[in-house]
């Protein structure tokens, strides 16, 4: 894999922060690409703290010194283990403000954070926040949930055939270059219930539901041809039924470290993170998550 652009991974010091780390220290390495390790004191915390002790009071500095103190710690451990150069970054205020603002700054190609945190590395993933970081970026974000151990080797990448389709296996591909690659389509028959309700015959519905799986079979091989699959590369991954599940029991049978979600629906406002797939993915699913942001116009 050839230099891809900055990797930025935010760090709150939690366990699967570092893990987070860990893994952005590892594609840095075996993509060549600069890598900022960035903490972000927490501006609403501090400002109760100055509400309560006043502005200047030393405990903030003795604060603003212990983040710096780990964020350098932690940089220097993955310098060692990774043989990779690593920047870091400290700011306080809003996370969601200052991780967008730093990204912009170094153009990032990847963000990175954990499915896990502290206080608001936490929220940034699984709550409300999300959203709005993601409605701002249009960069990919990669949520670890696994210790990294090694590079990537099975990736499971889901498709709906929205505009985003195409660049998620592009993604896939960039990021875990030697892995292989399961593309996944979950097709349904278009109101199959409301079908049986106005009675049409189970023979035609099964004749409609092999139509949806023959248009699905055909649309996957075309989106990897168009990405530059070779066959060994690949496997075609054909399910009827709702994609958040399959995905999640997709990714657990086969063994897979790695899901790539491309931003599922039309509208370019619609939600990313909190969209019903990825927010089933995220919840229910073992293993680490993918976001790409690009999209066909």
């Amino acid at each position: 894999m050839t230099h891809r652009g900055p990797i930025l991974a935010a760090t709150d010091f939690s366990v699967p922060a570092r893990h987070a780390a860990d893994r952005a220290a590892r594609l840095a390495r075996e993509t060549g690409s600069a890598l900022t390790l960035m903490h972000v004191l927490p501006g609403d915390a501090l400002q109760q703290l100055r509400l309560w002790l006043g502005t200047g009071h030393a405990l903030e500095q003795r604060l603003q010194d212990d983040a710096r103190r780990q964020l350098g710690q932690l940089a220097t451990e993955l310098q060692a283990s990774r043989h990779v150069s690593i920047r870091t970054a400290q700011a306080s205020g809003s996370a969601l403000d200052e991780i967008g603002r730093e990204a912009e700054a170094l153009d990032a190609s990847l963000l990175v954070l954990g499915a896990r945190g502290a206080g608001h590395l936490r929220r940034l993933v699984l709550g409300s926040t999300s959203e709005r970081l993601l409605r701002r970026t249009a960069r990919p974000v990669l949520v670890v949930r696994q210790t990294p151990h090694e590079p990537y080797r099975r990736v499971l990448v889901a498709l709906d055939f929205s505009p985003w389709s195409a660049h998620a296996v592009t993604l896939a591909r960039r990021v875990a270059p030697h892995a292989r690659l399961l593309l996944l389509n979950a097709y349904q028959v278009p109101f199959e219930e409301k079908l049986h309700f106005a009675g049409v015959d189970a023979t035609t519905i099964d004749r409609y539901r092999e139509q949806a799986r023959a248009d699905a079979t055909r649309r996957v091989h075309e989106l990897a041809a168009a990405g530059g699959l070779k066959p060994g590369d690949w496997e075609p991954c054909i399910v009827e039924g709702e994609a958040s599940q399959r995905i999640v029991e997709h990714e657990q049978e086969r063994d897979c470290d790695l899901v790539v979600l491309g931003k599922h629906g039309q509208s370019a406002t619609e939600d990313l993170l909190l969209g019903s797939v990825s927010r089933h993915v995220l919840a229910e699913g073992s293993t680490d998550v993918l976001v790409s942001t690009a999209h066909e116009p």
